[in-house]
């Protein structure tokens, strides 16, 4: 009998890069509604009552961004500057040029917006084909914002992070051994109540019970108080959380962040298109498990290699597995984005709780392979 433990961790929509992602993500999709050839690479910067906006646009889409920003700040639920930000009041500067026509030469011809590796991964573990713990954090991290935002819990405030250590057996989930969530809350709450009501209305809701038992550990905000949150008790920016955004750490990550970028850059498009290909892998019961990577050069069109891995689980050979990939799908840079409608506003949707596992999203469709 092999044991170990894996972990994984997410953040709510208040942590300050999480804030980051999607003012970039929304100034992304508010490009497309407008133009659906934008391009653009957005990064966002968080700091103490200042938003700081940089990056390239190129698009004949007229945009307010400093209403975007605000705006995006307000739903957040972000209005004090003496505890985190204040949409209101925040300073927010911006420095926003053109795409690089350097970058645009090969662009423009179809080919890939920058070189790089990307990486794709599916598990049967969950019924959404996700790695368990992070699947856990996921959904404990959504309904800390659930109960804030619903007045469930009121006295929270919208920083946040959630924490799950997975106990597995012979490579099977067995049970959960650790759950950690820290969360800002309001200067007057009682710690005791804190505890007990996010035990009660956030775990106890979200986590099934057969994977809790009397040996797991339970960590609600470990250091005590957390009034001082967002910005202003950590600074924030676009693309720093990419292992939450992905497998939590359970499968490789070829190091390059989605939120801002529009889906020329294979950083984004590529991966969710391995990420739709693994699912569909593992979803036809070709493997159990199956991780791809793929490597693109700048201003090519065709990827430079692609690489299957199924940890042994496959039901036919990693070689049949390309081939069923190669019949299937065309991994150019034009071609994921007509399959998966990538010229779409859809990307505010991807930014919190991860950008895979949401039924919704066109790359987590199963459809049968041959």
């Amino acid at each position: 009998m092999k044991k170990f433990y894996f972990t994984s961790e997410s953040v709510t929509e208040g942590h300050p890069d999480k804030l980051c992602d999607y003012i970039s993500d929304t100034i992304l999709d508010e490009t497309l509604k407008q133009d659906k050839y934008s391009r653009v690479a957005v990064e966002t910067f968080a700091s103490a009552n200042q938003i700081t906006i940089a990056g390239q646009i190129t698009t004949n889409a007229e945009l307010d961004v400093e209403k975007i920003v605000r705006d995006r700040i307000k739903e957040i639920g972000y209005d004090n500057a003496e505890l985190d930000i204040d949409y209101k009041t925040c300073k927010i500067d911006i420095n926003i040029t053109k795409q690089s026509s350097d970058i645009a030469q090969g662009v423009d011809v179809g080919g890939a917006g920058d070189q790089g590796i990307m990486f794709g991964f599916a598990s049967d573990e969950t019924e959404e084909y996700m790695p368990f713990a992070i699947s856990m954090a996921h959904k404990l991290a959504k309904r800390l914002t659930e109960v804030r935002k619903t007045g469930i819990m009121p006295y929270l405030r919208p920083d946040g992070k959630t924490q799950v250590t997975v106990e597995y057996v012979d490579g099977q989930v067995k049970r959960i051994d650790t759950i950690l969530i820290s969360t800002q809350h309001e200067a007057n709450i009682d710690m005791e109540k804190l505890q007990k009501d996010i035990k009660e209305k956030i775990i106890n809701v979200v986590i099934p019970s057969k994977y809790l038992d009397d040996k797991t550990n339970y960590y609600i905000n470990p250091t005590g108080r957390f009034v001082i949150g967002g910005p202003l008790g950590d600074t924030g920016l676009t693309g720093r959380k990419i292992i939450v955004d992905t497998y939590g750490g359970y499968a490789r990550h070829g190091g390059g962040a989605f939120s801002g970028k529009d889906a020329t850059k294979v950083d984004r498009s590529a991966a969710y298109m391995l990420r739709h290909i693994a699912k569909n892998i593992v979803a036809n019961g070709y493997a159990k498990k199956c991780e791809l990577q793929v490597a693109y050069a700048i201003g090519m069109e065709q990827p430079m290699s692609v690489f299957v891995d199924t940890f042994g689980t496959n039901t036919i050979s990693e070689n049949k597995i390309l081939e069923i990939i190669n019949r299937n799908f065309d991994l150019t840079p034009n071609g994921i984005i007509k399959y998966l409608q990538l010229r779409e506003p859809i990307f505010t949707k991807t930014t919190n709780y991860g950008h895979f596992g949401k039924s919704e999203l066109p790359w987590e469709k199963i459809i049968e392979l041959k």
